[in-house]
């Protein structure tokens, strides 16, 4: 793995950071020095985007350095300059110049910040040089905002300071500073005096100048740890720290994550953001669950692990976590709730420090300035749906009729357990407000028709008030204990279904093979868990990305080429973007890396109907967790269709290697007889006898013939191999085809006795008589070439259930034990005395053919001696069409 990350960050480009505490104090004077240098030592040097604000001595230091022409924005009736990101990529220097790095790029830009556009030219390889103020790094935000405030809106997050190879701090002097700004040498003189007045105020110059340096020096004191870690220098703490930082709906959130942030950095500690989501976070309105999205991504920005917890009660959930996860430190925000209500109903961190045990908790304050108060929405309380009013008024109703049948021969306290029957029924099925209603009518109800005297509201006995005030209070607490068993049903059931929807996936991949349904079951899985058309990019044989062919289904939207274009940049770059993010945002659909272990091999594609859905970290993690498996079956598939193909070229190699070998021993020796029988007669000056002549001649034919059968073996082996072998099937004797290969091989069976054995009941064959020739030719030719001279050789056909079996034998020493299999493979020979030499390829012809007609065939040895080929022929095939009666008379 480490091996890995250092040559993913040797691939990557060089940051080197120009940090300074306040604008003016010289970081893109400081920027352009160095980067001069760079040039003189023959560095490819370019300027992407410089601000100079109208200073002398900075454009003084551009003179001579290539300037990257900038690209115009037209925003809202004015034209903005800004860094041409496509035009560094394809001018791709050794080194670019991007100043401002916390700046917002305008609407329409690839990228949303400054930043990300670095980021890219990191990935592509080229190093940079930025400059960045200390009020821009995100986790000093509101610090910042509490020693000057003014709230900073152009953020950078602290992983870029932190990954960056090396920050250079740009210090000067509150004094010198205020000095320059007098001098009009930071901004014009009317900016000038404004900044004076409010931000570039001494004090405030002072703290930003000692937030620099400790960031500075936080960036030292980490290096210096992992520079220990990596030789294995015993560090100075003998435990490692970690943080759990407690998000909520309140906007005071933000505030809690940055001081996670600097608190986890001062101890060099992994740090979580937890949110936990009870019955009452659940009736809050839209705007603060957008808020905790919004708190848990910026924590996510900053590094920290998010977590989503479910349960009744916080604190509880907060603990059961913080103890299975070793958390040492907690980091909560100050209650806010009065000192009654604290009383009365508790207070969470009340209830963390009672239950925190060796955990430390840090309790951080919030803003001081108001902040709208984030409360549920009571309208779900009102009675809005009047249906599930009606079905509470219903089931009191049916409650008082059940419990009226009753009366005559029952007690009261059963007639209220009727009623709180029906109070669980309806807290079960229509929720708060109608069991709340249920629960007040109930009681109203008892009173009305059961308590003396009845049918008034009046009471003869002041012991039924109790009564009442205890069966309100039990109704209550049974709707609220039945709609909290609700809520933690809903929340299993949605766990339930995200984890059976990816159990599902799962099993569905592990069965796949194919590459095609491999990706429709990815998509259909997807599809159906978010409801968004999906489909799944893989590149082709150009790098292009596109749905792989025979993918089911096919794909789900069309790919432009703006969305192709997305795409391609999620593939190179490895990260998410596309809408609901903060990268390409203007794209329709949601693009999701497929990191394999070899790499990224593809990309998820999902167009969200509400890209709003996907900025939630937990649906985006689901989602990733998808990708993630989705990446590892496609590497699988990939790697074996990879094993497929290197089998089948080491199996071309081999059969290459075995041709030549083959060619080069088989061929020559032919053609060498061939040669030599013509040189003979050609320098013959009429001394050679006519039998010396004929038997010269006889040897070069029988050679030529012998070239001749070798040459179309090869050729018959490669129709086999390529699947080209066309088989004419039609029904006709079994003699044909073994006559015609006896008088072919005449010649040769000069010294072989061959009995043929055909039964005249022999029904007719559906065969390729060519083909079924070749096989009896090669057959008879092995059985000559292993088998001394004399011996006979015996051909057989019996018919068989459904089929016609035909057996060649011989005479000879038969097959070496064990090898019966094996001498039907391409180049396989035995070793005999008797053989005079082969390619090895006219028994793996032989099966090829009797394998295209159906059959099958086998060898053995036989029990008296000798080898026993046996192979059937099927007798199912085109129609049998009978000879007609004159040509039987004929």
């Amino acid at each position: 793995m480490r091996v890995q990350e250092e040559e993913a960050r040797r691939r990557r480009g060089k940051l080197k950071v120009f940090f300074g505490a306040a604008a003016g104090v010289g970081k893109t004077y400081a920027m352009l020095e160095a980067a001069r240098e760079q040039r003189d030592d023959g560095v490819d040097v370019v300027v992407g985007f410089v601000e100079t604000h109208g200073r002398v001595e900075t454009e003084a230091l551009l003179q001579g350095l290539e300037v990257l022409p900038s690209r115009s924005v037209e925003y809202r009736g004015s034209t903005l300059r800004d860094l041409d990101l496509d035009g560094a990529l394809a001018r791709r220097p050794t080194l670019i110049l991007v100043d401002e790095l916390a700046h917002t790029n305008a609407a329409g830009s690839r990228h949303a910040k400054r930043w990300q556009d670095v980021d890219e030219l990191l990935a592509a390889g080229i190093n940079v040089y930025t400059t960045v103020n200390v009020q821009h790094v995100e986790s000093l935000n509101d610090v910042v905002a509490k020693i000057t405030g003014v709230v900073v809106r152009e953020t950078v997050p602290d992983s870029i300071l932190e990954e960056a190879d090396e920050v250079e701090l740009i210090d000067l002097p509150p004094d010198d500073l205020l000095q320059r700004f007098k001098e009009g040498k930071v901004y014009v003189p009317e900016l000038a005096e404004e900044a004076l007045r409010h931000f570039f105020r001494k004090g405030n110059l002072i703290a930003l100048r000692e937030l620099a340096l400790r960031r500075t020096a936080e960036r030292v004191d980490a290096q210096m740890r992992v520079y220990m870690r990596e030789h294995a220098i015993e560090k100075a703490w003998p435990a490692g720290e970690r943080l759990l930082v407690c998000l909520g709906p309140s906007p005071a959130s933000a505030r809690l994550v940055r001081a996670a942030k600097r608190m986890a950095d001062r101890l060099g500690a992994p740090w979580i953001a937890a949110y936990v989501e009870t019955p009452q976070q659940t009736r809050l309105p839209q705007a603060a669950h957008d808020g905790v999205i919004q708190t848990m991504r910026l924590a996510e920005q900053l590094g920290a692990q998010t977590m989503t917890l479910s349960g009744q009660r916080m604190s509880e959930e907060i603990l059961a976590y913080a103890h299975t996860h070793n958390v040492t430190k907690l980091i909560v925000g100050k209650p806010t709730r009065g000192l009654w209500k604290r009383i009365f109903i508790g207070s969470i961190v009340d209830a963390l420090v009672q239950g925190s045990g060796d955990i430390d908790v840090y309790v951080i304050s919030g803003e001081r300035e108001p902040t709208p108060a984030v409360t549920p929405v009571r309208q779900r309380a009102i009675p809005t749906d009047w249906v599930a009013y009606a079905r509470a008024v219903v089931a009191v109703a049916l409650a008082t009729g059940v419990a009226w049948l009753m009366s005559p021969f029952s007690e009261l306290s059963n007639l209220v357990m009727v009623y709180l029957l029906g109070i669980v029924l309806v807290a079960m099925r229509q929720g708060r407000g109608p069991s709340l209603a249920a629960s007040v009518l109930s009681v109203g109800a008892f009173d009305f028709f059961f308590v003396p005297p009845r049918f008034t509201f009046a009471v003869s006995d002041v012991g039924y008030l109790l009564t009442f005030v205890v069966m309100l209070v039990i109704a209550l607490l049974i709707s609220g204990l039945t709609l909290r068993v609700r809520a933690q049903a809903e929340t299993a059931r949605e766990r339930e279904r995200r984890t059976a929807a990816l159990y599902a996936m799962s099993r569905d991949l592990a069965g796949i093979r194919g590459r095609g349904e491999l990706v429709g079951a990815v998509t259909r899985h997807v599809q159906e868990t978010f409801g968004a058309p999906t489909q799944i990019l893989l590149p082709n044989e150009t790098g292009r990305l596109e749905a792989p062919i025979g993918a089911v289904p096919s794909p789900a939207y069309p790919l432009d080429e703006k969305e192709q274009s997305v795409a391609a940049w999620v593939f190179g770059r490895g990260r998410v973007a596309g809408a609901g993010t903060d990268t390409l945002p203007a794209a329709t659909g949601l693009y999701v890396p497929l990191i394999g272990s070899t790499g990224i091999i593809g990309v998820l594609g999902v167009r969200p109907t509400d890209p709003k859905r996907f900025q939630d970290p937990g649906v985006l993690h689901l989602l990733e967790t998808f990708a993630g498996q989705a990446a590892v079956a496609l590497e699988r598939t990939l790697l074996a269709e990879r094993a497929q193909r290197e089998q089948v070229e080491i199996e071309a190699e081999r059969l290459r290697t075995s041709l030549l070998s083959s060619l080069s021993h088989d061929l020559r020796t032919p053609l060498g007889a061939i040669t030599g029988a013509l040189s003979s007669l050609l320098e013959d000056r009429g001394t050679m006898s006519e039998a010396t002549r004929r038997d010269l001649l006889q040897a070069a034919l029988e050679e030529s013939q012998r070239m001749n059968r070798l040459i179309g073996n090869l050729l018959d082996m490669i129709r086999v191999e390529s699947g080209t072998l066309s088989v004419q099937r039609d029904w006709q004797p079994l003699e044909e085809p073994v006559g015609v290969a006896l008088i072919r091989l005449e010649d040769r069976l000069r010294d072989h006795p061959v009995h043929v054995r055909l039964p005249p009941d022999l029904p007719l064959v559906p065969i390729d008589g060519v083909l079924i020739e070749q096989v009896f030719i090669n057959l008879l030719e092995n059985a000559v070439k292993y088998t001394p001279s004399g011996t006979p050789i015996e051909i057989t056909a019996t018919a068989v259930d459904g089929a016609v079996r035909v057996d060649v034998a011989d005479h000879g020493p038969g097959l070496p034990a064990g090898e019966e299999a094996r001498i039907f493979e391409k180049f396989y020979r035995v070793p005999a005395a008797t053989a005079t030499g082969g390619v090895g390829l006219g028994l793996t012809i032989v099966r090829g053919i009797i394998t295209a007609h159906g059959g099958r065939i086998w060898a053995e040895n036989r029990p008296g001696g000798g080898a026993l080929f046996r192979f059937t022929l099927p007798l199912s095939g085109p129609p049998h069409v009978g000879v007609p009666a004159e040509a039987e008379v004929a």
